[in-house]
Parts: C-alpha cells; sequence; structure tokens
C-alpha cells in the first residue's frame, strides 16, 4: 500500500475538540510537536481522518493537510528526526 507524507496541523477553539482533534491525529502521525503532525497516510487513511476531524471542527477552528513533495530533502534541527514511515502501524 502506498502512503504519502502529509503535514497536518489544526487551531482547534474549545478544550474539548482540541483533545478530541488531537486523539485522532496522533493516531496516525509519525511525529511532530504541540499542532503539527507528519502522517504517512494512504488514500483510504487520509479519507478515514477527514471523515473523523469532520466530526470535531466546527466553523470557528483552523486545520489542514498538505501534502508533502517526496523529492525534497528534509531537515532537521536539534534533536529533532526526519520523518519515516515504518513497516507497520499500530491503531489503537
Amino acid at each position: 500500500m502506498t502512503r504519502d507524507l502529509f503535514l497536518v496541523s489544526y487551531d482547534i477553539r474549545r478544550p474539548s475538540r482540541l483533545r478530541q482533534a488531537l486523539n485522532v491525529i496522533k493516531n496516525y502521525a509519525s511525529g511532530g510537536q504541540k499542532s503539527a503532525y507528519e502522517c504517512f497516510l494512504s488514500a483510504p487513511e487520509k479519507n478515514d481522518l477527514f471523515e473523523k476531524m469532520q466530526a470535531i471542527v466546527m466553523p470557528e477552528d483552523d486545520w489542514m493537510c498538505l501534502t508533502l513533495d517526496p523529492r525534497a530533502t528534509v531537515i532537521t534541527l536539534g534533536k529533532a528526526r526526519p520523518p519515516e514511515d515504518p513497516e507497520f502501524y499500530y491503531f489503537s
């Protein structure tokens, strides 16, 4: 199954929805921090993520899912590690 790398970011106004969004996105994330996460997603996983976020996000909130160019060189600073697509994922 082919997966593409996405950057998923959000700004949710209510703490209860913020926790829900964080839990949903972390289930797909391979790395990230605060409100920006790297996610390797197949097409069905991306659709599933969008459906789950659609149930949480309200008009006053912001969230985005950007496709990252696989040809681009990843530059990390400090303790950061480049994103990697592991051999398997564990979903809870």
